[in-house]
Parts: C-alpha cells; sequence; structure tokens
C-alpha cells in the first residue's frame, strides 16, 4: 500500500547534509560566526534517531564563536547551504563549498542584514525574508 502524503507541509524531502551536533557557520552580520545545532524544529523521528536538518530547515543553535553578548545564546537558525549534494524537483543536483546558517527570530526573520555568501532557492521559497538580505539566490 502506497504511502500518503502529509497535508499541508511544504517541506522537500532533501538529502540529509546535517544533524545534531554539527558545527556550522554564520552566514549572516548578527555577530556570531560559529553555531552548534542542537535541535531541529519539527522534526518527527524514531525513538533514539539523531534529528538531521536539510536546506530550508529551521534549528536551534547555540553560539560558540561570536560576539561576548551572544556567545552561549540558544537561538533559532534556517539552514542555507549544506555541502551534501542534493537533488532538486528540476532533476539537477546542488551542492555548496560549505554549510551555513542565518540567524533568525522565531517567526524566520533575520536578525542581521546581510547574508554572505551564496543562499539555496530552496531557503528563500520557505524564509522569503531571508531572499531579502541574501546577495546571492543559487
Amino acid at each position: 500500500m502506497a504511502k500518503r502524503k502529509a497535508a499541508g507541509t511544504p517541506r522537500v524531502r532533501l538529502s540529509t547534509g546535517l544533524q545534531v551536533g554539527s558545527y556550522v557557520k554564520v552566514a549572516d552580520n548578527s555577530g556570531a560566526r560559529l553555531v552548534q545545532i542542537i535541535a531541529v524544529k519539527g522534526y518527527k523521528g524514531r525513538l533514539n534517531r539523531i534529528p538531521f536538518a536539510t536546506v530550508g530547515d529551521m534549528v536551534i543553535v547555540t553560539v560558540k564563536k561570536g560576539t561576548p553578548q551572544l556567545r552561549k545564546q540558544i537561538m533559532p537558525a534556517v539552514v542555507v547551504r549544506q555541502a551534501k549534494p542534493y537533488r532538486r524537483e528540476s532533476g539537477e543536483w546542488i551542492q555548496f563549498e560549505d554549510n551555513a546558517v542565518v540567524i533568525t527570530n522565531p517567526a524566520g526573520d533575520p536578525r542581521g542584514n546581510e547574508a554572505r555568501g551564496p543562499v539555496a532557492r530552496e531557503a528563500v521559497s520557505r524564509w522569503p525574508r531571508i531572499g531579502t538580505i541574501a546577495s546571492k539566490v543559487v
């Protein structure tokens, strides 16, 4: 019997690029430089399985390197790049040189006003406010 698609889920199934515990660069100018993923928002998985995140997912991070005011703070972020290749709906494969996130508030509005480097189209389609600060959307 075929598995039914859940109603109202805009998330597209992508390759699992990042998991809980991953250290990730910060692509915006919010003051944080390096963060660690500690949770994935909306992840529903099997017991004891390590949650994963991919491009466009909101994650909860803790700041490891950055300004003294931001260090050790817990805040939401959106994954905008992943180094593991993933397949788009058009059939093309895409991958980036590094993994990166943009620090946001719980509603998805970015804290910084500039995103350095390319930002994936999947993240911009899910979080339009990130597209306004992106220098390049790939």
